[in-house]
């Protein structure tokens, strides 16, 4: 957990880290909650168990169980519970998508979707054929797309989107924003796609760190994001 000091009533932000759903740790990405608690928020960045040992949906539960976490201990942190922002990186883009947009995994969890006041998703594969990649490890045998796909399941109360978008991205292509942010808009939900020149997969990631904003607008937009929902 990452927090401001002497943090009194501030927004609350999950985030998930990528790693195509087989790699990654919490402990890589101290530089985003450092940074998101800088800005103002209580930020927590959590780990998920990894594929290909779990499969689809055992990350999303995990990211849904980090949220209720998160909503029901905000306020011993300073953050209020029912400001919650979750955001994710790649992989970690579809985890958070997912786990609100599908209405299922927060009411498993206990979650109320009001309680989200957005999502930002950053360079995330949310509308594949997953079949046709090696990150086909990830999902369950005989799964198809239609049943596993984030812009499948969008929720018409969803919350407001943002989906950021790396110029260069040539591991997850800019094809993905754009069926997620049609099916988005066809439920009616708010959303917001940016595409960030001059960045990468990865470097749309690191300019999230306050020492590589230079790279590009990354912790720029999500600070913008989160300000202009937040509770006043």
């Amino acid at each position: 957990m990452y927090a401001p000091p002497s943090a009194r009533n501030v927004p609350t932000v999950l985030f998930v880290h990528g790693g195509s759903w087989q790699g990654g740790d919490k402990a890589d990405y101290q530089f985003v909650g450092e940074s998101l608690a800088r800005a103002g928020y209580v930020t927590g960045v959590m780990s998920y168990r990894l594929a290909p040992q779990n499969r689809y949906p055992t990350y999303v539960q995990d990211v849904a169980a980090a949220l209720k976490w998160l909503r029901d201990n905000a306020q011993v942190y300073g953050g209020r519970p029912d400001d919650l922002f979750v955001t994710g990186h790649s992989a970690g883009a579809f985890n958070a998508v997912e786990a609100v947009d599908n209405a299922r995994w927060l009411a498993e969890a206990g979650v109320p979707v009001s309680a989200v006041r957005g999502v930002i998703g950053i360079a995330g594969p949310y509308s594949y054929d997953f079949r046709e990649f090696p990150s086909r490890v990830a999902f369950p045998e005989g799964a198809t797309p239609d049943e596993v796909m984030p812009d499948r399941h969008v929720r018409p109360d969803a919350p407001p989107h943002l989906l950021l978008v790396a110029a260069n991205d040539t591991t997850v292509y800019p094809q993905n924003a754009l069926n997620m942010e049609a099916a988005l808009r066809k439920a009616g939900i708010p959303v917001t796609r940016t595409v960030l020149p001059g960045l990468n997969h990865v470097t749309i990631i690191g300019a999230a760190a306050r020492n590589l904003t230079f790279l590009g607008a990354t912790r720029e937009q999500m600070i913008a994001f989160i300000e202009a929902r937040r509770l006043r």
